[in-house]
Parts: structure tokens; sequence; C-alpha cells
């Protein structure tokens, strides 16, 4: 599986926007289209896409308070366009598209994010001093190890989600070259016959439970490690 391709660069500037950041800008854009179409006329008995909506922010206040505690509900907004964020990009497999999180600078940004969350919010609740005092506990000689341990959580994070993603979509580009290169030896060329079944278990697989289960755990780690530096 090759890199992002390059797809334009910007003029002026000479920036490249490559295959990942258009794919992410056209998620970032569906999401935010449903945003506004689902509460333009928000009505107090809610029906039709403003019923969604409210379903899945209720989803969203109810899985942090579950995971993070009742007084954690404020990280609500961030985990839940964390996870239809990711959600989205994992999925993008399932719809032609190059998964944005197949490509490390995606999932090392995101992981970032939380990294930094979970810092700032360590700091905000037991204070500068008191968070620095955590790096030298049980004794100071543990300092080393323990700044070690935090700079790996998000390259930890970061890894396993491009991992997972970047293998799902290689082993299905694997499966339909193979596919077609025995189509090829049977004499069918015309009608894709392998090609349009058999990779429909995989993509299953690959696309949808893969991709479903990357993000719950990649959101379900940043509550976990973000709740106990706000405890």
């Amino acid at each position: 599986m090759e890199g992002a391709e390059i797809i334009f660069t910007l003029p002026i500037l000479g920036i490249p926007v490559s295959e990942t950041v258009v794919n992410t800008w056209i998620i970032m854009g569906v999401l935010t289209l449903f945003a506004i179409v689902s509460t333009r006329s928000l009505n107090r008995i809610p029906k039709g896409m403003q019923n969604v909506a409210e379903a899945v922010v209720d989803l969203f206040n109810n899985f942090t308070a579950d995971t993070m505690g009742e007084q954690q509900k404020g990280f609500s907004p961030y985990m839940g366009s964390l996870a239809l964020l990711l959600l989205f990009a994992n999925l993008a497999g399932l719809f032609g598209l190059r998964p944005p999180t197949a490509d490390l600078n995606t999932t090392f940004a995101l992981a970032t994010m939380t990294f930094l969350i979970i810092h700032l919010g360590g700091m905000k609740k037991k204070g500068i001093k008191g968070y620095l005092k955590n790096y030298i506990e049980p004794f100071p000689a543990m300092l080393p190890l323990n700044i070690i341990g935090e700079l790996a959580f998000p390259v930890s994070l970061a890894f396993r989600l491009f991992g997972n993603v970047v293998a799902g979509a290689l082993i299905i580009t694997l499966l339909y070259g193979a596919l077609q290169s025995l189509s090829g030896m049977l004499g069918i060329t015309i009608i894709p016959v392998f090609q349009a079944a058999i990779p429909i278990v995989f993509h299953l697989y690959f696309d949808l439970f893969s991709g479903v289960l990357q993000t719950f755990i990649f959101v379900m780690l940043s509550m976990v490690f973000i709740s106990m530096a706000v405890e």
C-alpha cells in the first residue's frame, strides 16, 4: 500500500495537500452538514434528523459520564467529536476512500490532542506544583522513567490505531490484486466475479468491525487517561 498521494498544491503558498487531508475535509464536511441540517430548526419535541442528533449527543454524554464520572461530563463534546471523526475515518474504505487514519500524521495528531488535554487537565486540577510532583513519585530517581512513560503514551496510541487500519487496508489491497490475477488466469476479465463477491466478508471485518473497534479503543483509552489525570 502506497502512501497518501498529493492531490494538489495550494497556490502562492506552495503547500502540498495530500489525499489524507482531502478525505479528512470530506468527512468534516459531512459531519458539519449533518450538524447544521439537524439543528437548523429545533423543536421542543424532536423529530426527524433532530431526533438522531439528540440521540447521538445523549449517547456520548451518558458514555462519558459512565466512564469518566458525572463530574467529568464536560469532556463529552471532545469525546463525541473524536469518536465521530475516527469512526467515519476508519469506515472511509467502505466508500472507496483511503482512510485518513491509515496515515500516521492523522493518528499522531489526534493522539497529541489527547496527550495535551491529559497534562493540561492535570495541571488545572492539581496545580503545576502538584502535577510535577507526580513525576518524582514514589522517589526522585523515577523521574526519567516517568517522563519516558508519559511520552510513550501518544506514540503507542497513534501507532496502535495506525497499524490496525493500515494493516487492514493493505490486506484488502493485496486481496483485490490476487483476485484480479485469478480472474485473468481463468479468462474472466469482462465481469469481475471474484472481486465483486469475495472481498465483502473481508470488508465487513477490516473496515466495519475493526474500524468500530479501533474507534472504541482509542476513545476509551483517551477517557481513562484523562480521567486519571484530573482525579
